[in-house]
C-alpha cells in the first residue's frame, strides 16, 4: 500500500535480509511492527540485535492465525511461499499482502527497469546498472539481488535510475509493474513452489500486467515463453535476439551487437569479440540490457563502455583459478538443468564437470544427454546423485560413449577428485543444476566454499 505506514500495525513474515529490511522501513515510519518467523529466537538473536533500537514484536517458532488480528497489511520475505495458509486467511479478510520489493516500487520517485526471466536476470540488471553509471546516471541496483532497494528509498530523487531484479516469487503477489519491464526467457524452473508451468509463467507476467500505453515492454523473440506475453504488452513492444534482426531492440548481425533505438536509428554498439562474458547465453544478456538501456535514454557509447569491461556476477561462470593448466569455474547459479546446459555450451575445452545438489522436480533429459556427449567425466554429489547416476549410466549406455561417473559424499569430496583425475587443459566446472538446499543456504554459499576449496589445491 502506497499511503502512510503511521499507525498502521504490519505483519512480516520471514526475517531473512528482505524482512529486516522491510521491519526497519516500517517501524521507522511509526507502524507497530510484528515480526513472524518459524525460527527460533537463538537463530534470529543476532538479527534482532541489529534492530534492538526499534520497537518491533516477535512471535517465532510458528505463524498463529492471531497474527491477522487488527493488521492493515501483511508482508511476506522471498522465501515464504505464498499459498501459505496464513496468507490465504489474510486474503480472506481483506487484508492486503505485499512484499518488499512491490512496497518500494509504489513509492520509487526515480525510474525503474524491472528484469525477470529464468535466467540470466541477475547478469542483465548488474550489466544495466553498469552501462548506466557509465552514462553518469546516479544509479541504484537491487531487488532480489544485494541490498534490498527499499532500504536504500530515502535517498533516491527523480532523475536517478533503479534497476530491478525480481524474482517469481516476488512477482507473484504484486499488482503493479515497472514502466521499463524486460522478460528475458521462460523456461521450468521452482517447480518445487510454483504448482505448473502455467502458475509460474503466470507470476512472471505480472511485471507486465499493469503496465500501460506509455510503457516499455522487453522481450526475447527468440524465446517462446518470453514471446507468449507479447499479446498482453499495452505499450512499446521492444525484442532482443541473437538470431535475427528485430526491428526495435538490439541484435547480434555479422560479429557485432547492433541497436534498432527508440529514434529509429541503427547503431553498431560494439563487435561481440569485445564481450568479455563467456557463452551464448551471455550474448542475450548483452542484447537485453543494450535494449532496456536505450529505453531509458542511455547512449550507446555509455553501453559499449560497460559492456567491453564488464567481468560478469560471482557464481556465473565465474573463473576461479587456474592451477596445474586447470581452470576452475564456479557456476553455482545453475540450479536448474537448463541453467547447467547453458554453462556446458559454454565450452569447448573437456570438462570435468560437478553436478548434484536437490531437485526441483525438474525434466533432466536433455541434460543426461548432452552430459553424455559432452562430458569427459563427471562427478555428482548430494540429494541428485542417485537420480542423476541412473540417467546418465543409460545416456552413456544408448550413446556408447566414453563419459566416466563418479559418485563422492559432497562438494569438498568432488573437489578433491577433479583434482586428482584432471589433466593440463581441462576445465572443472562447478554447475550442479541443482539447488544446494540439500547441504548450503544457498547457492551463494555453495559457490563461496568452491572458492574456498579450489583456492586450497596445490600446484
Amino acid at each position: 500500500m502506497a499511503e502512510e505506514l503511521n499507525g498502521k500495525q504490519i505483519v512480516i513474515l520471514g526475517f531473512a535480509r528482505q524482512g529486516m529490511a522491510l521491519a526497519r522501513f516500517a517501524a521507522k515510519r511509526g507502524a507497530k511492527v510484528i515480526v513472524s518467523d518459524l525460527r527460533s529466537q537463538e537463530a534470529l538473536q543476532e538479527s534482532m540485535d541489529q534492530l534492538k533500537d526499534l520497537p518491533i514484536e516477535y512471535i517465532l517458532g510458528d505463524h498463529p492465525q492471531t497474527l491477522l488480528d487488527g493488521t492493515d497489511l501483511l508482508l511476506i520475505s522471498g522465501g515464504v511461499p505464498a499459498d501459505l495458509p496464513l496468507i490465504s486467511a489474510a486474503r480472506q479478510r481483506g487484508i492486503p499482502v505485499s512484499n518488499d520489493s512491490q512496497e518500494f516500487s509504489l513509492r520509487c520517485p526515480a525510474i525503474i527497469v524491472g528484469i525477470t526471466g529464468s535466467a540470466g536476470k541477475t547478469t542483465t540488471t548488474a550489466l544495466l546498472g553498469e552501462m548506466a553509471r557509465a552514462a553518469g546516471r546516479r544509479t541504484w541496483v537491487g531487488g532480489n539481488i544485494g541490498r534490498p532497494l527499499i532500504s536504500d528509498l530515502d535517498k533516491m530523487q527523480p532523475d536517478d535510475i533503479v534497476v530491478q531484479e525480481l524474482s517469481s516469487f516476488q512477482l507473484q503477489i504484486w499488482h503493479n509493474s515497472p514502466p521499463v519491464a524486460a522478460v528475458l526467457n521462460i523456461t521450468p524452473n521452482h517447480l518445487d513452489r510454483h504448482k505448473s508451468m502455467a502458475e509460474y509463467s503466470e507470476a512472471k507476467a505480472n511485471i507486465l500486467h499493469y503496465q500501460d500505453a506509455n510503457d516499455v515492454a522487453v522481450l526475447c523473440a527468440d524465446d517462446a515463453g518470453s514471446m507468449q506475453l507479447a499479446p498482453m504488452v499495452r505499450g512499446r513492444l521492444r525484442q532482443f535476439s541473437i538470431g535475427h534482426e528485430v526491428r526495435d531492440g538490439a541484435y547480434i548481425r555479422d560479429g557485432h551487437v547492433w541497436l534498432r533505438q527508440l529514434s529509429g536509428e541503427e547503431s553498431a554498439v560494439l563487435p561481440t569479440a569485445d564481450i568479455k562474458l563467456r557463452g551464448r547465453h551471455n550474448l542475450y544478456n548483452v542484447c537485453a540490457a543494450a535494449a532496456l538501456a536505450d529505453s531509458v535514454d542511455i547512449p550507446v557509447g555509455a553501453m559499449a563502455e560497460a559492456i567491453a569491461s564488464f567481468k560478469g556476477v560471482a557464481h556465473r561462470l565465474e573463473a576461479v583459478r587456474t592451477v596445474n593448466g586447470v581452470q576452475y569455474i564456479n557456476d553455482s547459479i545453475a540450479t536448474a538443468p537448463e541453467r547447467a546446459l547453458a554453462a556446458l555450451s559454454s565450452f569447448d575445452e573437456p570438462l570435468i564437470l560437478l553436478a548434484g545438489g536437490k531437485d526441483k522436480n525438474m525434466v533432466w533429459d536433455v541434460w543426461a544427454e548432452q552430459v553424455a556427449q559432452q562430458v569427459k567425466q563427471v562427478i555428482l554429489f548430494g540429494a541428485l546423485a542417485d537420480m542423476l547416476e541412473e540417467r546418465l549410466q543409460q545416456e552413456k549406455n544408448e550413446q556408447r560413449t566414453s563419459l566416466v561417473i563418479s559418485r563422492v559424499k559432497d562438494l569438498p569430496q568432488a573437489v578433491n577428485l577433479a583434482t586428482r583425475v584432471a589433466e593440463e587443459g581441462d576445465i572443472v566446472l562447478l554447475s550442479p543444476g541443482g539447488t544446494s538446499f540439500d547441504a548450503y543456504v544457498d547457492f551463494d554459499e555453495r559457490g563461496r566454499h568452491f572458492r574456498e576449496l579450489v583456492n586450497l589445491v596445490q600446484r
